[in-house]
Order: C-alpha cells, then sequence, then structure tokens
C-alpha cells in the first residue's frame, strides 16, 4: 500500500507540473503558432502625440506638459485638479499618459508657484521667445525652492505612484522645458540640488516608472532606479561625438539600464517632417532605426507622425513603432486536459522579438472559451512579463488548473496581459491567433472534456 501511495502521488505531481501528458485523456501535442507582426498601437510603447491631437495613426499614450504652479499652491499645499483633469481624459481615450511638470518653459508663462516669488530669476530671450516676450531661469539653489521641491515630489508621489493613468514619467523641474539644461547659460543647479531631486523621487516613487534627461556626472545616475529619455532622437544620440546621448549614457556605465529601466524621448523636431521620406533625414550616424537598435528605446514623442502622413510615408512610420519597445510570440503552445481529474495543462514558449522589455508586471490572465463564445473559466497567473528579455532563451509559462464542472465539449483556451488601466488597451501578441476568437486575447489552443467532471 505505501509503494502504491508513493507512485499515485508522483503521478499528480507529474500531471501539475504539466509533464505527464502520456496521462490525459484529451488535448493537443506541443505545436508552432504563427507569427503575424504585433498591432502598432500596444501600450506603452511607440509614437506619443501631444494630448488629444493623436489622429488616426496607431498610439497607446499622450504626452503634455503642466507648470508647478498649477499642483503647488504653499509648500505643503497643494490642488491635484488640472492634473487629473488630464489624466482622466486621457485615460478616457483607453491611453496612458506621459508627462513632465516644468518651472520654466521658454516662450511660455514662468511656472515657478506665487510663494516663491522672492526666489531670484534669470531673464532670458533665448529658444524661442518672440521680441515681445522674455523668459525667466529661478535660482534652483534657493533654499525655499529646494524645500519646495522636496516637498512637491513627496506629495506628488504618495498621490500618483502606481497610478494606471500614467505610463511613465519625466522627472522635469530643472532647465529649460524640465529637460535637466539651461545652454547656453549657466544657470543650472548645483550637483547637490540636483541629488536632492533625485533622491526625493526615487523615495517618493517605487511602481511607476521615472525617466532623467540622461545620466549626469555626480549623480550615480547608473545606480539609481531611472531611464534616460532623449530628446535629440535620430539626430544627436549616437556617438561619436561623446556628448551625444549614448555618448553620455555609456560614459556613466549606463549602457546595460535598458533592461530594468524604460529609454523613451523625443525624436528631435528638425527631422520629424522628413523622416519618412523615400531619402530620410537624419544626419548621417544618426539613422532612425540604428537609434532604435543601439538605445533600446521604447516610447518617442513624434508629433509630425501625427499630421497627416498618407500612404507610404505612413506605412513607413507605422513600420518604426515596431520596431521599438518590447514584442512578444508564443512560438509554441501545448494544451493538454484530462477528463479523470479534471485539471487543465498548458505549456507556452513565449520570445520577446523587439528590443526592450515590459517595464511592468500587468497581471497575465489565462480563460477557458466554449463553443459559443463564452467565457466558462477565468484566472490570473503569476507569470512575470518583465523577466522576458530580447534575444534571450524562451521562457516557458505553465499552468495547471482545475475544470471542475465543465460541460463535455470542446473549448478553446486564451490569454491576455491585461493593462491595469479600465478601458486600456492589452497588450497584443505577435501571433496570427491574437484576436481570432475573442477580441484582446490570444487563442493558443483547444481541447475537449468528456462528460462533467465532479
Amino acid at each position: 500500500m505505501t509503494i502504491m501511495r508513493s507512485i499515485v502521488r508522483l503521478v499528480v505531481f507529474w500531471l501539475l507540473l504539466g509533464i505527464g501528458a502520456g496521462l490525459t485523456d484529451k488535448g493537443q501535442a506541443q505545436r508552432a503558432l504563427p507569427y503575424a507582426p504585433a498591432s502598432a498601437d500596444n501600450p506603452l510603447k511607440g509614437f506619443v502625440p501631444y494630448a488629444h491631437t493623436g489622429g488616426d495613426f496607431p498610439h497607446s499614450m499622450e504626452w503634455f506638459y503642466l507648470p508647478l504652479k498649477d499642483l503647488q499652491q504653499e509648500e505643503d499645499r497643494f490642488t491635484w485638479e488640472k492634473l487629473d483633469a488630464q489624466l482622466n481624459a486621457i485615460a478616457g481615450r483607453g491611453h496612458q499618459a506621459v508627462f513632465r511638470v516644468y518651472l520654466d518653459y521658454p516662450d511660455t508663462e514662468y511656472g515657478v508657484p506665487a510663494f516663491l516669488a522672492q526666489v531670484a530669476k534669470h531673464a532670458y530671450t533665448d529658444h524661442g521667445n518672440g521680441v515681445h516676450h522674455t523668459s525667466y531661469s529661478p535660482d534652483y539653489d534657493d533654499p525655499a525652492l529646494r524645500r519646495a521641491l522636496t516637498h512637491f515630489i513627496a506629495a506628488f508621489g504618495k498621490r500618483y505612484d502606481g497610478d494606471p493613468r500614467i505610463g511613465f514619467l519625466t522627472l522635469g523641474l530643472l532647465g529649460y522645458w524640465g529637460e535637466w539644461h539651461t545652454y547656453p547659460h549657466d544657470w543650472f543647479p548645483s550637483l547637490a540640488v540636483q541629488n536632492e531631486v533625485l533622491n526625493a523621487y526615487e523615495k517618493a516613487f517605487h511602481r511607476t516608472k521615472l525617466l532623467m534627461r540622461e545620466p549626469k556626472p555626480g549623480t550615480n545616475a547608473a545606480g539609481r532606479a531611472l531611464g534616460y529619455h532623449d530628446d535629440s532622437f535620430a539626430y544627436q544620440t549616437l556617438s561619436p561625438p561623446d556628448w551625444h546621448f549614448w555618448g553620455k549614457v555609456q560614459a556613466q556605465g549606463a549602457g546595460e539600464k535598458w533592461k530594468t529601466e524604460a529609454i523613451g524621448g523625443e525624436v528631435r523636431p528638425e527631422v520629424q517632417g522628413c523622416l519618412w521620406d523615400d531619402v530620410p533625414c537624419p544626419p548621417a550616424g544618426q539613422e532612425f532605426g540604428k537609434c532604435v537598435q543601439t538605445t533600446h528605446v521604447s516610447w518617442l514623442i513624434n508629433q509630425g507622425a501625427f499630421t497627416g502622413l498618407k500612404g507610404p510615408q505612413f506605412e513607413r512610420a507605422v513600420a518604426a513603432v515596431r520596431q521599438m519597445g518590447y514584442e512578444f510570440f508564443v512560438s509554441q503552445a501545448q494544451v493538454l486536459s484530462t477528463t479523470r481529474s479534471g485539471v487543465l495543462q498548458a505549456a507556452l514558449h513565449v520570445k520577446n522579438t523587439g528590443v526592450a522589455p515590459f517595464y511592468y508586471d500587468w497581471k497575465v490572465r489565462v480563460c477557458v472559451l466554449n463553443a459559443h463564445r463564452t467565457l466558462v473559466r477565468t484566472w490570473d497567473t503569476d507569470w512575470k512579463v518583465t523577466h522576458i528579455l530580447p534575444a534571450a532563451p524562451d521562457t516557458v509559462w505553465r499552468c495547471a488548473h482545475p475544470l471542475t464542472g465543465l460541460k463535455r465539449g470542446r473549448y478553446i483556451l486564451l490569454v491576455q496581459i491585461v493593462n491595469p488601466l479600465a478601458g486600456g488597451q492589452p497588450v497584443r501578441f505577435a501571433n496570427a491567433t491574437q484576436d481570432r476568437d475573442l477580441s484582446g486575447w490570444l487563442s493558443v489552443g483547444t481541447f475537449e472534456m468528456g462528460p462533467a467532471t465532479k
């Protein structure tokens, strides 16, 4: 009897691990799933328009700026209505937001809150200011401004860290446009202030992914949980010279940061309008595809893609979107059911055929669809999408799930990476069976059930 119990336990163990295929009654052998390019509007990647200007070009995120004075009235008094209004409007279109809070935006009204009016400021007319407009760069080392910034970041993170309406957050606050420079003027804050801001952001945000303009010397940027945004993409991205974006990243030892932190940015405005011409216009050595492959970029502001591209230009821009970020492909699948035990087993081989990881651990959900296209079973898995790196060996997702009570018949197993934003777009796989049986879901295989299990 003891030997018999041991054998039974071993059989059950094999079954639950999904390696006891010979013990199953109904199912399919392991089979290859055909590839098809993933949707160009997959979430958290691709080209990003300014809010509410996306038009027909495929996109999943929208961009905006906001001045600090719209959010902070006193050192510890905040009003979030304008930010929430933007986030809600973008979420209402099924998109996530990427945005930045600024103090100084050339040719735009000064963004420093009124309670900091005593902070000294430098007047300038650079960067597109008209003859009738003067902009101001604050004294970032002023103690009152430093306190205000750290208090703001703490409150900002407490309210918005992990908010599903937000895709990525660029740090902003310092420099022109919040881009962490005051070129050609020597008004950028001291290293002490830079590190205060970086420390405050890292303390306040643990779930929402943060990006800074570039790894600044003396800030331990490579060791921080921060990605980067190249705002001169396909123009001053690759080196030489060393002061281009990727040269700075490599000089600070951050060339592998993309494996855990996102790379984003903006296509340089000078090339947005001609990037998809028959003869594209980036400077020599800054070709778009080469920049994508080198930096592993996931998203780029590119308003030029949303201004009436047609024909070959439109198709080239869509193809460029598909080069960016992640792309998940289920190359093989096995779905097995056993009527006797009422257990469904599945094994999926997943590849990342893109250039970057997926940076959030969104839930991976599995469901069973009956012949009437009705969901009859749904469950969440513990599968991790962030662990699937480009050019890595297949990740094998396995599950064993009871099907007690299912009626006799044929069923389809479906998988979805679930967007936590209500109404947000799910991650669609690069498979021909994506959306085949149910919109938003990947069909991975079929199985049959005999009489209902008990």
